[in-house]
């Protein structure tokens, strides 16, 4: 895998019902491979259309128009002739309402596997379901009752149950989406625990409205203000030393810069808190608009 396995170049995503409104205004910046990035923004910012546009979820909806390109491993997820079900399972996306689908917690697992034909045999397939059910640390609470139904597990079970359902097809990255904001807080960090122990196999994007949880989980930040990048840091710069006055006013940190004195993002050059090199290549920002 590359170090910076999916890049967006100039995207932008525009709805297009009765009036267009372009949520997702071009965006230029690379995801670094098995390293976890927050996606972090006021509500309405364009967090979730930008997640959706990674893996062309976007395209449920109708009336969308897509500017600019997405690459996977340096392949457009757009100007391609692969249909859009391998690019998803290349991929995959975890939603922010935890749902089973209607059938035993065993075939959640093995529902992407069986449409992929991703299994040798039905012993093959029983060990895949183990392997990935131990991944999200679920196994020893639902081994015993493989066969009831998904829907009968606790909320946080279910949403780890959706956590293994997309890593089953084995994706390179894995698309989250304030994944534990429908959870009690016990059920939260068992979430997070488990996204904790993935990122060193995959490249994990969460988008999140909890800059404490950004903290906790992110090694790197994308902060996201009507649908342009604000700054792109590695987690420690990003909250002890933000670039940007809207930065600094967003997670109430020190005193902004005076208006008219820019201080530009240089995170493509920034070390990270691990000492290595920050693989963010956010294109150079316009500031946004001051708010309403």
């Amino acid at each position: 895998m590359t170090q910076t396995p999916l890049t967006t170049e100039n995207l932008s995503v525009t709805y297009t019902g009765d009036r267009e409104i372009e949520a997702v205004k071009g965006v230029s910046i690379g995801f670094p491979a098995n390293r976890l990035t927050t996606i972090i923004g006021p509500s309405g910012c364009g967090k979730s259309t930008l997640l959706k546009s990674l893996n062309r979820l976007h395209e449920i909806q109708p009336n969308v128009k897509i500017n600019g390109d997405v690459l996977l491993s340096e392949n457009s997820v757009y100007n391609t002739d692969e249909p859009t079900p391998e690019i998803r399972k290349q991929i995959g996306y975890v939603p922010q309402t935890p749902t089973a689908l209607p059938v035993s917690i065993y075939e959640n697992v093995a529902y992407g596997l069986r449409i992929h034909g991703d299994y040798e045999s039905k012993t093959d397939l029983d060990e895949k379901v183990e392997t990935y059910l131990r991944k999200v640390n679920l196994w020893e609470e639902v081994q015993d009752r493989l066969n009831a139904p998904g829907a009968e597990l606790s909320t946080g079970q279910i949403q780890r149950l959706c956590v293994a359902r997309s890593l089953a097809v084995e994706p390179d990255i894995l698309l989250c989406d304030e994944v534990t904001s429908a959870l009690d807080p016990i059920s939260a960090n068992s979430v997070e625990e488990t996204l904790e122990d993935l990122k060193s196999e995959y490249t994990i994007i969460l988008v999140t409205h909890s800059m404490a949880q950004a903290r906790r989980l992110a090694d790197e930040v994308v902060f996201l203000y009507l649908g342009e990048v604000v700054e792109a840091n590695n987690v420690q710069s990003f909250f002890e030393d933000p670039q940007k006055e809207r930065t600094k006013r967003f997670i109430g940190g020190p005193t902004p810069v005076e208006s008219g004195s820019p201080v530009e993002l240089n995170a493509a050059t920034s070390p990270t808190a691990d000492g290595g090199e920050n693989m963010f290549t956010d294109a150079t920002e316009s500031s946004p608009p001051e708010e309403q």
